[in-house]
């Protein structure tokens, strides 16, 4: 009998878009022959299974099954693949737990802090992990935005403090009007705005995964965006040179790989995950930028071009992501 799998996609906010791009992506390399595959699109109007003739299925949430003809399907585990929230930020995973039902991702509480920029940058440097400077600001709980930023130094990075693919980010040179604008524009997108310091260095991106009890680090995948920074476009629409693997010394090299399974460790990550780092090369210092606990999977993204340099299929990789969530 073969093992089944509920893949969520889908989700509340803008990151819909690049979730169903992943399931593009699960879709055409899950393992057929092994694992009953069952899609489940996760919105605000409801959860659902398609069937193949179109029709909706709605899941029973107080045990996440579904009715087809009188057979009631339960899953053995869930493949997640919704960036942002609920499937990024804890909240699914904080269900499946209570249901005690296995899932591909980090646990709930990882998840619910590497979600949160701030919290995730907290902890990281309380580990002995560089960061950049930063300033966490509240949507209805701060006065001038230049008195909170005095400190930092010029230019820096205006982002939601939740949420993931770049969106409402913005780089702001110096002090001036357009650090009131970025900060608006972030909050359009969430009620907590970080305001971090820019380091400049190069971008590295890196996957890491959990395999028979092995934490392994893909090749490391430098950015160079055509954009002032890794923005949206840059990320999702071909406004970036993706290099896999990054041209950089064999030292550096580890130094990036070494850092992220450190980061792997110190958040107990689970499953795949990929992590930011700015390499300052006038200091030798690596800074760690984010972690994303549910990275993308659609043919932009680097995970799936991090995978094939190591000489695993995509369906070797979620296999192997799959069975590591089912026994362990």
């Amino acid at each position: 009998m073969k093992t089944k799998i509920a893949f969520v996609t889908g989700g509340f906010s803008g990151e819909a878009e690049i979730s169903y791009k992943s399931a593009i992506t699960f879709e055409k390399n899950i393992d057929k022959e092994k694992y009953e595959l069952y899609k489940i699109d996760i919105t605000i109007d409801g959860w659902f299974y398609e069937m193949p003739n179109g029709n909706k299925i709605e899941v029973n949430k107080n045990d996440f099954s579904i009715l087809i003809e009188d057979e009631i399907i339960t899953f053995d585990a869930v493949l997640i693949g919704i960036h942002g929230t609920p499937g990024e930020d804890g909240k699914l995973q904080g269900y499946f737990d209570m249901l005690r039902i296995p899932y591909t991702s980090c646990d709930c509480a990882t998840s619910a802090i590497t979600f949160n920029k701030r919290y995730t940058v907290a902890v990281a440097a309380a580990s002995g992990i560089n960061v950049s400077n930063s300033v966490l600001l509240f949507k209805n709980n701060f006065k001038s935005p230049d008195e909170r930023v005095k400190n930092l130094k010029f230019p820096v990075f205006v982002k939601p403090n939740n949420g993931g693919s770049s969106i409402g980010m913005s780089k702001v040179n110096a002090p001036s009007e357009e650090l009131g604008k970025a900060i608006e524009k972030a909050f359009k997108e969430d009620n907590q705005v970080l305001v971090e310091e820019f380091i400049e260095g190069r971008e590295f991106t890196i996957g890491v995964f959990k395999a028979k009890g092995e934490i392994i680090a893909l090749p490391i995948t430098e950015i160079i965006s055509k954009n002032d920074f890794f923005d949206f476009e840059a990320k999702y629409h071909g406004a970036s040179n993706e290099i896999t693997p990054a041209q950089v010394d064999e030292s550096v090299a580890e130094q990036v790989k070494s850092e992220a399974i450190k980061v792997y460790r110190v958040f107990n990550c689970k499953g795949i995950i990929r992590i930011d780092f700015i390499y300052n090369e006038k200091n030798k210092k690596l800074f760690m930028l984010e972690i994303n606990t549910v990275p993308g999977q659609s043919e932009a993204s680097v995970v799936p071009q991090q995978v094939k340099k190591i000489g695993w299929t995509l369906t070797e990789f979620y296999t192997a992501l799959l069975e590591e969530c089912l026994h362990n």
